[in-house]
């Protein structure tokens, strides 16, 4: 090393010890004034309690003028010096013992004090440099300085009273990745619940932006609360843009790790307009159409997004396309469970059979649109009469019963409210809650849980757009700011065969029941692969007195729909007579029909 390479070291280790000793000059300065601006008024009155002892006592009989010149001594004792005269007595306190002292020192331990103290400056130059490296990225803003003083337990204490907040005392603030945390601690009345609702006073006693997010939650332990304000983000500085490696639904805004939604689950996402809730979505969407064992269905009334899919997934745009769907999915469904082997409590998904994820695109349309669609239908007479029939009976059956056959529902809507944007059949089977901002605090309840605010759950106080808090039982009210997928991304993604049962294939299924159709001498077997049908015609076997088609529904616990195309199936092979007065029955004698 140079002699240049040397003095630059050197000079680098004076300027950081430099900065060091200013910093804590200026930080103990600053501790000794504010404590003298606490006590000096103490002594002030101590004063004028000995003025008032002496004038009762002016002898010094009595112990009250011995009190009260005790107490102005402690009072006095009990305020620090200024730091430049502290700095002076220490110096000369110095300065006079090494006048008398240090000749009676002996050289050896002059030698060993230096080492002690080269090794003991250079470990705190280390020491300083590394916690200067790791902190590099938190320094504060002048907006978080500014707040970070506010937020120190004497302005709190100074301030606390004429804001409204008396009774609340701020702890030491932590500047983190996330932004500003600080506790706070409650006595008398207060609660977290009640400090929430004086947010404005908090605000105003730290002169806090009007847009600058804060939260304000239960804390760890009782009569404790726990200030955020979300100055920064975990997520700032990572790029957010999807791709086939960035496979996550976002970033935790507070722990900068990304967050990823499993299939399985049967899912509520809402947000108001705006919010980004269909960006937010496409992610999960290209998880639930990839893979051999992975199907998509888009049910979307809009005609927007599921236009983006259809290259890879079933879309249904018409209520009359809804209904039809819906009713295969419903079949499919029952068919799955009825062949489900016993012990087994989940279907196992399979290239032919695969995981199917039914994405209902603004819940709310679906429900106004798809629930009085006409359709023609043989009535009890034979003739064709037209029915009213509705698509929810079996989306609700989906959402109930789904899960067990794989096929999953996930709910998406702008009205997260219960009748009007989520069904009340819908609404207790969602077991995982993506909510993006909301307009009011009673739609995030009805997403997120009625204790949603409580435990902070605070969704319509989030940014818009692009941020979420999701809600599974393991996460905590952290947001996240989602990944941005673009629409020309989707659109290149490959194409994969869009799911129908009509495409799937014909081999018959282990453990399905056979009807056999016997006319005179001459069986003629039939497979029944269709669970449905099987049920409705077991149904009618065993039914006593025989039953009309619309007792089928009650009987079966099938939809409408597909009570009326099985019973069309049975008529139209001769399984089964529909009688004049309506009733369905099994023909006896020469032409029976018998399940095998």
């Amino acid at each position: 090393m140079s002699h240049a390479q040397v003095w630059r070291t050197h000079r680098q280790y004076a300027a950081t010890a430099a900065r060091f000793t200013a910093d804590m000059w200026r930080k103990e300065a600053d501790r000794r004034a504010a404590l003298r601006a606490q006590r000096k008024p103490l002594v002030a009155d101590a004063r004028a309690a000995l003025s008032r002892a002496q004038a009762v006592d002016p002898e010094g009989v009595t112990s009250l003028r011995h009190r009260a010149e005790r107490e102005l001594k402690r009072t006095k004792r009990r305020v620090p010096d200024p730091m430049w005269l502290f700095a002076t007595k220490t110096a000369a306190a110095v300065g006079v013992a090494g006048y008398v002292y240090v000749p009676q020192v002996p050289g050896r331990v002059w030698v060993w004090l230096a080492v002690a103290v080269v090794a003991a400056v250079t470990a705190l130059t280390v020491w300083i440099a590394h916690r200067e490296r790791d902190d590099s990225t938190l320094k504060p803003t002048a907006e978080e300085m500014a707040l970070l003083k506010r937020l120190q337990p004497q302005h709190w204490k100074e301030h606390a009273e004429q804001r409204g907040l008396e009774g609340t005392f701020s702890g030491k603030p932590k500047l983190t990745e996330a932004g500003i945390v600080c506790a706070i601690r409650l006595d008398g009345k207060w609660t977290p619940a009640k400090l929430r609702a004086a947010e404005d006073h908090v605000r105003a006693l730290l002169g806090a932006r009007t847009g600058l997010p804060m939260q304000i939650k239960a804390g760890k332990q009782g009569g404790w609360a726990e200030l955020l304000l979300r100055t920064r983000s975990a997520a700032d500085g990572d790029d957010l843009k999807w791709t086939p490696e960035r496979r996550s639904l976002g970033v935790d805004t507070v722990t900068g790790e990304q967050v990823a939604v499993p299939l399985g689950e049967r899912l509520l996402i809402a947000g108001r307009s705006g919010a980004g809730k269909s960006v937010a979505s496409r992610p999960l969407l290209f998880d639930a159409s990839e893979g051999e064992t992975n199907a998509l269905v888009i049910i979307d009334l809009k005609r927007v997004e599921g236009r983006l899919w259809d290259h890879r997934a079933r879309v249904a745009s018409t209520p009359r396309e809804v209904i039809d769907v819906v009713d295969e999915l419903e079949t499919e469904m029952l068919e799955r469970v009825t062949v489900l082997p016993k012990g087994e409590d989940t279907w196992t998904p399979t290239a032919e059979r695969p995981r199917i994820t039914v994405v209902v695109d603004e819940g709310a349309e679906v429900m106004s649109a798809a629930t009085k669609v006409p359709y023609e239908t043989e009535g009890a007479d034979g003739k064709s009469v037209t029915v009213k029939r509705s698509a929810l009976p079996g989306l609700e059956s989906i959402a109930r019963m789904g899960r067990a056959a794989c096929i999953d529902l996930w709910w998406m809507t702008q009205k997260p409210t219960v009748d009007d944007g989520i069904p009340k059949q819908i609404a207790p089977q969602i077991g995982v809650s993506i909510c993006l901002a909301v307009r009011t605090p009673a739609e995030a309840r009805v997403v997120l849980g009625e204790d949603a605010q409580a435990k902070g759950w605070n969704a319509d106080e989030l940014p818009v757009p692009g941020v979420a808090l999701l809600r599974d039982g393991k996460r905590k009210p952290d947001p996240v700011k989602v990944r941005y997928m673009d629409k020309a991304v989707v659109i290149a993604l490959p194409d994969r065969t869009p799911w129908s049962r009509t495409t799937a294939p014909t081999t018959e299924t282990a453990g399905t029941p056979t009807l056999t159709l016997v006319k005179g001498d001459a069986p003629e077997e039939a497979p029944a692969t269709d669970g449905a049908v099987a049920r409705v015609l077991k149904a009618i076997e065993t039914a006593d007195p025989p039953v009309r088609q619309k007792d089928l529904v009650g009987i079966t616990g099938l939809s409408k729909g597909a009570v009326s195309k099985a019973v069309k199936t049975l008529t139209t092979n001769g399984t089964i007579t529909r009688a004049l007065d309506g009733h369905l029955t099994i023909p006896r004698g020469d032409d029976s029909a018998a399940a095998a």
